[in-house]
């Protein structure tokens, strides 16, 4: 698992968490993208979503084609698109909204996550 994607993180204000389903929701265009990324990895089963220590905050995501399901892996099937979330960043993605956001200067994943207590000033890690 060489390939690595970048992620962004974003606070939420005081938001209550509401019970769901899905572990994670991703939006369309995060689907829409991950689709995009896979048809180049014929041996990837999904993407994998993790977390790390690292950055002046503490915490970063990190993201990675999966070719086997962990034992402890969560999994999110949205929209055709089978995401595997580590079991180590299972309880700080609860009810977070993946997205993806492209601009004229950059594109990248971003994490709408209600878990989160601060950011970095570059927006790369996090505390929950």
């Amino acid at each position: 698992m060489s390939s690595r994607l970048t992620a962004t993180v974003r606070t939420i204000g005081k938001k209550r968490l509401v019970g769901q389903r899905a572990a994670i929701v991703l939006t369309q265009s995060a689907t829409n993208r991950i689709k995009q990324l896979l048809k180049d990895k014929p041996d990837a089963i999904g993407l994998k979503i993790g977390v790390k220590q690292r950055g002046c905050n503490g915490l970063t995501y990190t993201l990675d084609f999966a070719k086997e399901k962990g034992k402890f892996d969560e999994e999110v099937v949205q929209n055709g698109v089978r995401v595997l979330i580590d079991s180590k960043a299972q309880l700080t993605l609860i009810g977070t909204e993946m997205d993806y956001i492209e601009t004229k200067l950059s594109s990248e994943f971003v994490f709408n996550n209600p878990n989160v207590k601060g950011t970095c000033g570059c927006g790369e890690s996090f505390t929950v």
